[in-house]
């Protein structure tokens, strides 16, 4: 062991063992691993080893698909045997939501190049698995490239491979203690003596809580119970000639693999339960749980239907074993803010599926400065503060863990960790009808409806479609007031502020008293926000955008603060609402004395304005496509605002309205929207932000890149709207679509346009079939539907209504 590595990995599992590699696979060899026992001694040793080739996220799925197609080699390349078995899987369901959701599913993994996947019937899938109870399946979704792993083989390959390139491995060395140093890099404090270490990787496991508080770090995530069993050789496996297919039975909880001749079943169960919440003990190794056959009889009784040959089986082993969930099952990965060169790689459930995609992200984001993927769907900075609290790991982790299987649906909402924050005016909203989602920990506003209404989980239009509809409506003809809490806002001040600001958006600066729309683009030329810049004219800026991506982009702003500049997450302290529809600026002269006609406070203005008995911040601007006010006030004067501008609209027809109507309305316009139309995976020009950048105005992070593409031609696809004849459903996001049978890009997001009586879409399409007239097609819900590219804004093309 030396003093001194330029990167220190703690934990010796398979997420560990494939950051090491991947460190040293792209060039640093100064960097060692450190395992408190032996490796694979936590999760690793006593996983069922499955992998599967498809995940709801296709930026999850494609580094899921990098990790299959890694294993081979890192098994060539280190010389170990990590028992390979390519036997294929099918996900089988029983009832008819669950056949319609496997049929879209279908078509969204065709979006992600997910080509060796299709659909199977009852025939097809008795005759792969004699073995399985076919009573009652409708057919299932199968997927070539799933199969298993020798779990200890697959880390010790990834260990051998990184040895080989230059890497040290230390077992039999408990990490004590780390230190930060004023130079920025860490003292490594070990039972063998202290390393200093430029960078710090937590890829503890089981213990990834407690290396995490080393730093001063609460990580979102727990252990918990999973049990598996294993049989003797059974006689309807010895009597095959072939090895069966990995099956995952949606509706019985459970996945099957075959075992030698024998059969390994493991158990998703309802009633889970959690496993040392504050991490594993330090001398806990290779040890398994006392398995509690009674708290899983339930799920076991639908398994041995299933498989009946399991009535008469010996069962060689029962393993019950911890893992490590995050809330939503995804791992935590990336850089922690506000602790330079610290770096976590866990919660990684699904070790031997993901730890390949995992390590190459995190070595890419190490050296490079940025990974190659979109990983925000694993990305540490997806979670605040809040879901550090106990109760919240507790109930979401167990949510999680309990609907493993469970079929959900896009208009559910699911109620861990629910409610947290809650807007001052959430009381009277909720006694007004407010149903309400969620936003990163944030109550956010559906929609209105009567008390006695209710909105069962629905694949297609959902019973909220006329209220929705009635909410647009009354918006366009009228006036709307909508609850923007969950906006983020960020206030920028200090001597150096516009020289950052230039440096940090593409877009020119807005004017004292003037807002923009601003894109950010990363070193790489991608998007790192769609935001909304304010120059209130007093020395403060504000910077706007999507409430989820609070830690995310605070973690982007601090990269490269100057001393002369302070940038301050107001978030929690400032709300607000909007008002939007035709009736709005009467609403807002009723209860200010300041002129807010169009010649003195037009569009994109902002300034401070007395509102009713409020100081408040306005802006002139909309997110829906109508004339529109946003009016920002603190967190204690939200009910007064919304009390204040109710009564001043009442007989104007003032409605409240939720996203749901926001959604409809903004698809009207073709205004894109964060994690759909924009993501860190596309450029502006894709996009289309790029008409917002001002390439002449200097440098600024991404021009290179930016002006590149711009001088090459552009991109290869663009952003367009379709018009599409659905019946009773519309897009949700990732269906494909096709022109003449060709794959031709995909829907980012979609829904019913009440005002124009159309369902639309914004998708993502190869510019040679982007003109507007061409007809294409989609598959909504697993249907084929006819479709074709419209002009784009189908509503108030010019934007008069809004600029008016």
């Amino acid at each position: 062991m030396k003093s001194h590595y330029r990167a220190v990995v703690i934990g010796g599992g398979v997420v560990g063992a494939s950051v090491l590699y991947h460190l040293v696979k792209f060039g640093w060899t100064d960097v060692v691993l450190i395992e408190r026992e032996v490796l694979t001694a936590g999760s690793s040793w006593h996983a069922a080893g499955g992998f599967h080739a498809l995940n709801a996220d296709p930026n999850i799925a494609a580094l899921q698909s990098y990790t299959i197609d890694l294993l081979s080699e890192v098994e060539k390349e280190s010389g170990q045997n990590i028992g390979m078995h390519m036997t294929g899987g099918i996900s089988i369901a029983s009832a008819p939501e669950r056949w319609e959701w496997l049929k879209a599913s279908y078509r969204i993994f065709q979006t992600m190049g997910i080509d060796d996947v299709h659909l199977v019937g009852v025939d097809e899938i008795r005759k792969s698995c004699p073995i399985l109870n076919t009573d009652g399946v409708l057919g299932g979704l199968y997927a070539e490239r799933e199969g298993h792993i020798d779990p200890s083989g697959t880390v010790h390959a990834y260990a051998k491979a990184a040895r080989r390139r230059g890497a040290e491995v230390i077992e039999h060395n408990r990490v004590i203690e780390l230190k930060a140093r004023p130079d920025g890099q860490w003292d490594v404090v070990t039972e063998q003596g202290t390393i200093v270490a430029e960078h710090v990787v937590n890829a503890g496991g089981l213990w990834a809580k407690q290396v995490g508080r080393m730093a001063g770090i609460e990580l979102p995530v727990s252990p918990m119970e999973h049990h598996y069993l294993v049989t003797e050789a059974l006689p309807e496996i010895k009597a095959l000639d072939r090895e069966l297919p990995l099956i995952v039975d949606l509706e019985g909880f459970t996945y099957m693999r075959q075992e030698q001749k024998g059969m390994l079943l493991g158990i998703y169960e309802i009633n889970y339960k959690h496993w040392n919440m504050d991490g594993a003990p330090w001398d806990y190794g290779i040890e398994l749980i006392q398995e509690d056959k009674d708290r899983i009889a339930d799920e076991l009784a639908l398994g041995f239907s299933r498989y009946p040959c399991l009535e008469t089986a010996g069962i060689k082993r029962w393993v019950n074993g911890a893992f490590t969930f995050s809330p939503d099952g995804n791992p935590l990965v990336g850089p922690v803010r506000g602790v330079p060169n610290y770096w976590v790689a866990c919660g990684v459930m699904a070790g031997f599926l993901q730890g390949g995609g995992v390590g190459k992200s995190l070595a890419e984001w190490m050296i490079h400065g940025e990974p190659e993927a979109d990983v925000y769907g694993m990305d540490i900075a997806r979670y605040g503060d809040f879901a550090a609290n106990r109760e919240y790991i507790r109930q979401t982790t167990g949510q999680f863990y309990s609907r493993r299987f469970v079929m959900s649906y896009p208009n559910e909402q699911l109620p861990a960790g629910r409610p947290l924050k809650t807007a001052g005016a959430y009381d009277a909203m909720t006694e007004a009808g407010a149903r309400w989602g969620n936003s990163w920990g944030i109550e956010v506003p559906l929609y209105f409806a009567p008390k006695t209404f209710e909105e069962p989980p629905t694949l297609k239009r959902s019973a909220a479609f006329a209220i929705v509809g009635e909410e647009c409506r009354k918006v366009r003809s009228g006036v709307g007031l909508l609850d923007i809490s969950a906006f983020s806002r960020y206030e920028v001040s200090g001597k150096g502020a516009e020289r950052w600001l230039d440096r940090l958006v593409a877009c020119a600066l807005p004017k004292p008293g003037r807002a923009r729309l601003a894109p950010m683009l990363g070193d790489n030329g991608k998007l790192k926000g769609d935001l909304t810049l304010f120059n209130w004219g007093d020395g403060i800026w504000w910077i706007m955008g999507s409430y989820y991506l609070r830690q995310w982009h605070m973690r982007w702003f601090e990269r490269e603060l100057p001393a002369d500049v302070a940038v301050r997450d107001i978030s929690d302290d400032v709300v607000g609402f909007s008002l939007a529809g035709p009736a709005a600026r009467q609403v807002l002269e009723r209860v200010t004395q300041a002129d807010v006609s169009h010649k003195s406070f037009g569009f994109l203005a902002c300034r401070p304005l007395d509102v009713g008995l409020i100081r408040a911040r306005v802006g002139r601007l909309s997110v829906v496509g109508e004339l529109g006010f946003e009016i920002n006030c603190r967190a204690n004067e939200h009910a007064t605002l919304r009390r204040t501008l109710l009564d001043a609209g009442r007989d104007l027809g003032l409605t409240e309205y939720g996203f749901g109507a926001v959604n409809a309305l903004r698809l009207e316009k073709s205004f894109g929207i964060w994690s759909r139309e924009f993501t860190q995976g596309y450029t502006a020009a894709e996009t289309g932000m790029d008409r917002w950048i001002a390439f002449d105005k200097g440098d600024f992070a991404g021009r290179a890149t930016a002006l590149k593409e711009k001088d090459e031609g552009g991109p290869r696809r663009t952003l367009v709207t379709l018009a599409i004849d659905a019946a009773d459903a519309d897009a949700g996001g990732y269906e494909p679509v096709w022109h003449q049978g060709r794959r031709v890009g995909f829907i980012t997001s979609g829904g019913f346009g009440h005002t124009i009586g159309k369902s639309l879409a914004l998708a993502l399409i190869d510019r040679d079939v982007a003109e507007a007239g061409t007809e294409l097609s989609t598959h909504i819900v697993g249907v084929e539907r006819p479709a074709r590219i419209i002009p784009a804004s189908p509503y108030d093309p010019d934007g008069r209504k809004m600029r008016g």
